[in-house]
């Protein structure tokens, strides 16, 4: 159960306990302050962004190999039967921006049918996408490839060595449901100024399905989406020193259909503190810190949201049951 109640917060001097003042933070001052803030908040929360070090994104990997997690294999049988559609619409000789590439299979499945003359794969988790994109120069010596291990949620320019012209971004996966509505219409306005008017985005969208097939995707037998969810504890501890034991919280995941999400909560298994250089918060038992957001849509209402950020839809491509959809739109 959630409760309302006003945190119980502290603010101590990084003097006042050596445990706390000997945990290193090894966050940027803005990272360190993002976290913080969201833990002192009323309603905790962390940005999703969090659940991706290097062990995050190796969970991640396993998650999308889980019977029940239907999007990696749906979107997958998309690309396989209409790649090439995608590849005609969106032409040969593109900069592809892969955002969130993780491995980058993704993209380097699509590199036969696309072939882009430059690859630009973007990932926060920057020391797991580097050894990624060594390998998969190897494979395809002939793509100029540019790494960019840098956090994209909140806006971000390109660099000089990322090409000009045809840029087309490629977001698959379904994650811009991590982003409310108003949230996504503002990152694709970004991505709609980065495109340039030859350019152009070609994305993954989940689309609202029966709740059951939901839920379970998002917490599945095995408990693979647990321990993902779970693993970000130990990254805000290495990112702002805490001291958050991973046994005294457990995995809460459940579609929200007022608000059309699925929502990924840490819910305290008992009474307890966390604490850091700097401050510290008492959890109830049943308190929850609100993780993730995955937004579903009808194929309506997302062509809606990419109208209003400024692209003109060109194709859609879904599974036989609807489950899925791989749009591709124009910057003009």
């Amino acid at each position: 159960m959630q409760l309302s109640r006003a945190p119980a917060i502290r603010v101590v001097s990084p003097l006042a306990s050596n445990t706390v003042s000997q945990r290193p933070a090894h966050g940027s001052a803005a990272v360190i302050k993002e976290i913080t803030e969201g833990l002192l908040a009323d309603a905790a929360y962390t940005s999703p962004k969090f659940l991706y070090d290097s062990l995050g994104s190796k969970l991640f990997e396993a998650i999308c190999e889980l019977p029940e997690y239907y999007p990696t294999r749906t979107e997958a049988g998309i690309f396989a039967a209409y790649g090439a559609d995608m590849a005609n619409a969106i032409g040969a000789g593109s900069s592809l921006i892969d955002l969130g590439a993780g491995n980058c299979a993704k993209a380097a499945s699509l590199f036969p049918l696309l072939k882009p003359a430059q690859y630009v794969p973007v990932d926060i988790s920057r020391d797991f996408l580097l050894g990624a994109v060594a390998q998969l120069q190897q494979r395809f010596p002939q793509i100029e490839m540019t790494a960019l291990g840098l956090d994209f949620s909140s806006g971000f320019a390109l660099p000089d060595s990322v090409r000009g012209e045809r840029r087309v971004f490629f977001y698959p996966g379904s994650s811009i449901g991590n982003f409310s509505p108003e949230q996504a219409v503002s990152f694709l306005r970004g991505l709609r100024a980065n495109a340039g008017e030859d350019g152009g985005l070609l994305i993954g969208v989940d689309l609202i399905k029966d709740h059951a097939v939901l839920d379970a995707a998002y917490d599945d037998a095995l408990g693979v989406t647990g321990a993902f969810n779970l693993n970000m504890l130990r990254h805000l501890n290495h990112l702002i020193g805490a001291d958050f034991d991973v046994g005294q919280w457990k995995h809460v995941a459940f579609f929200n259909a007022d608000r059309s999400r699925i929502e990924m909560h840490l819910e305290a298994r008992c009474p307890l503190t966390v604490s850091w250089p700097g401050g510290e918060r008492d959890f109830a038992r049943g308190e929850r810190i609100h993780t993730e957001d995955s937004y579903k849509y009808t194929r309506q209402s997302f062509v809606a949201l990419l109208e209003k950020a400024g692209f003109a839809t060109s194709r859609m491509w879904t599974d036989k049951d609807g489950w899925f959809a791989v749009i591709h739109a124009r910057a003009s």
